[in-house]
């Protein structure tokens, strides 16, 4: 493949000197190979007309385009093979004018480009005391963040960061710039917030609507280390008490700051002026902590930012990931703490085994949850009635690799199916994929029921009707 012709920003063949560089993103560390993440040709486009010029360019050659931003795909669905062109995004939108803040009356607003990471859009928020629900990861950037939903310490509360989002300004198939609107193209709308991600054009930027501090005053946060031994591990975090805590178990080796340990992330959060917290919730978090902050009263938009990740990659190693979701209201009943604990023991507990794990579990559920009441929102983010995600993602060394693969193989027959203790149904998420690489093979895992599969497939092929934009399996089928 060769470079295009006319294009402002930079471009990388296999045969430059920085291409390795370029081509590395989350996913390379483990889907290099069986996921042929080796791009034929990477552009890093200056503005909306080098965005053109390869659409132009790969309509007329026969080429697939992929769009990353911050490349954070569990299974590197952002990038392509070798007879195609991937788009970095990451770059691209970074002038004042593509992160703006408006204020009116009674709502506030904010335009952002994907071309800035969630962290940078959390600490502009805080600058202007405002918030939305984001993810943890700070490296992760907007563009898959909108398509995927963003999920984060806030579900419950606020929902998903894509629910918040009003406007998508977006460069279709034929290079024509468009803004959809929930009302000006509802299918589109639809299919663009959690559909099939980076395969109905190039997203650029996002209106979202945002919340105030000053209609949540008196919201409260504590994050909580404890040393990990798997008596806390049950009694903090996995039981019928769990409200909103969110434990991540990590093991480092050779780290005498970080030991092993479990982190435990709680809010309180004022819907009226009437509400109280619970003060003794929190104290139970903090007994036999290792390491906490006092319980601090702070504005939601500063709040919020604390539970940020700001490493751009948890283990610099190869993984096995897991991201499963449940509606289940009986876990502690079925048994699941016992058994989650277990499995989490089986490798946290040993030293020296070549395999190190985080593993987030957070409640998503309840009958005021927002995560659930924002579904009927236009949006297609699925599982929405889900009432808890549990993540369970084992770093190892290259050679530990079977050994990884097994365990979580029987975590997914422990935990997955009609005798599942954690779900009965195999729910995954599309930022959180796992397994097969061809979508359309499992859709069912990702989507509902196949009346909304088939919506999707009606607007894939109306989004991309020449296959511009799909540049791998991993993405809803075009309909016939």
């Amino acid at each position: 493949m060769a470079t295009i012709a006319g294009l402002s920003g930079n471009q990388f063949l296999p045969s430059s000197k920085d291409y390795s560089e370029r081509q590395y993103q989350y996913a390379t560390s483990t889907h290099a190979i069986d996921h042929d993440m080796h791009p034929g040709l990477i552009v890093q486009p200056h503005n909306k007309d080098d965005i053109k010029k390869v659409i132009a360019y790969a309509k007329t050659h026969g080429k697939a385009i992929a769009i990353r931003t911050g490349g954070h795909q569990y299974s590197g669905a952002s990038s392509t093979g070798p007879n195609n062109v991937q788009l970095d995004l990451r770059s691209t939108f970074r002038s004042p004018g593509d992160l703006v803040y408006v204020e009116e009356v009674t709502h506030s607003f904010v335009r952002a480009s994907v071309s800035h990471s969630i962290g940078e859009l959390s600490d502009y928020l805080s600058k202007h005391q405002v918030f939305v629900p984001l993810g943890q990861c700070s490296h992760v950037y907007l563009g898959g963040h909108a398509q995927t939903g963003g999920y984060g310490q806030l579900g419950r509360n606020f929902g998903l960061f894509g629910d918040y989002i009003r406007t998508l300004e977006i460069i279709d198939h034929n290079g024509e710039e468009k803004e959809i609107t929930r009302t000006s193209d509802p299918e589109l709308f639809y299919a663009w917030l959690g559909g099939s991600p980076g395969n109905f054009g190039v997203l650029t930027h996002v209106l979202l609507e945002v919340n105030r501090d000053s209609d949540y005053v008196g919201s409260l946060g504590l994050r909580v280390v404890h040393l990990y031994d798997t008596a806390k591990l049950r009694k903090l975090g996995l039981d019928e008490q769990m409200k909103e805590e969110h434990p991540e178990t990590v093991a480092h080796e050779g780290n005498p700051v970080w030991p092993r340990r479990i982190v435990v992330y709680a809010q309180y959060i004022p819907f009226s002026p009437s509400d109280k917290p619970d003060m003794n919730f929190f104290e139970q978090l903090e007994t036999g902590s290792f390491l906490q902050s006092e319980v601090e009263k702070m504005p939601m938009s500063q709040l919020s930012s604390l539970w940020m990740f700001r490493d751009m990659r948890e283990f610099e190693l190869p993984y096995v990931k897991r991201m499963y979701a449940t509606k289940s209201r009986t876990l502690v009943k079925d048994g699941w703490v016992d058994w989650v604990v277990s499995r989490v023991d089986e490798i946290v507990e040993p030293s020296l085994n070549g395999q190190w794990l985080t593993a987030q579990f957070q409640c998503f559920g309840g009958k005021n949850s927002m995560f659930t009441r924002n579904a009927n929102n236009g949006t297609s983010y699925s599982w929405r009635d889900s009432t808890m995600l549990m993540t369970m993602d084992n770093f190892h060394k290259p050679e530990k690799k079977a050994e990884a693969e097994a365990w979580e193989a029987k975590n997914d027959a422990e935990a997955i199916g009609p005798q599942g203790i954690f779900s009965k149904e195999d729910r995954r998420l599309v930022w959180g994929s796992y397994g097969s690489f061809d979508l359309d093979s499992v859709w069912e895992t990702y989507y509902e029921d196949r009346p909304k599969y088939e919506r999707l497939m009606r607007a894939r092929k109306r989004a991309d009707p020449n296959g511009t934009f799909t540049p791998n399996s991993f993405c809803v089928k075009r309909a016939e």
